[in-house]
């Protein structure tokens, strides 16, 4: 296990290879509390109106999704949870050893089983 100032560290450069695909709008490490940890938005991006707000209102609902464990013995544990809006796509991906959450807000036409697969290469090493 990181010590957590590396950690932090860490998913601060993971968080802006993350921004720097064109599609990826918002890349944060959010920790069990709800605040955030490390990334934000891409640096000279607009955010749409209410994009904090919306953000945090999806962090407390997949933090909430993603501590229930009814399901991980027959389904498996949650890889990530995503939500396709008509102006962004939302996925969060939890590190369940580490109790943080990534959560990443994307282009609406983002293909979410790529981002996930990038999610895990980048990933990979720190979870």
């Amino acid at each position: 296990m990181l010590k957590p100032d590396v950690a932090l560290k860490l998913y601060g450069e993971k968080c802006d290879e993350l921004l720097r695909e064109e599609e990826i709008r918002f890349a944060g490490i959010v920790d069990k509390d709800g605040q955030l940890i490390a990334g934000g938005f891409k640096e000279g991006l607009v955010p749409h109106e209410g994009d904090e707000t919306r953000l945090q209102s999806f962090l407390e609902f997949v933090s909430k999704a993603s501590i229930r464990k009814e399901y991980d013995e027959s389904l498996g544990p949650i890889n990530y949870l995503a939500a396709r809006r008509d102006k962004a796509v939302l996925v969060s991906f939890p590190f369940p050893i580490t109790q943080i959450l990534l959560l990443i807000s994307a282009e609406p036409t983002t293909n979410i089983e790529t981002l996930a697969k990038k999610v895990v290469e980048i990933f990979t090493d720190v979870t």
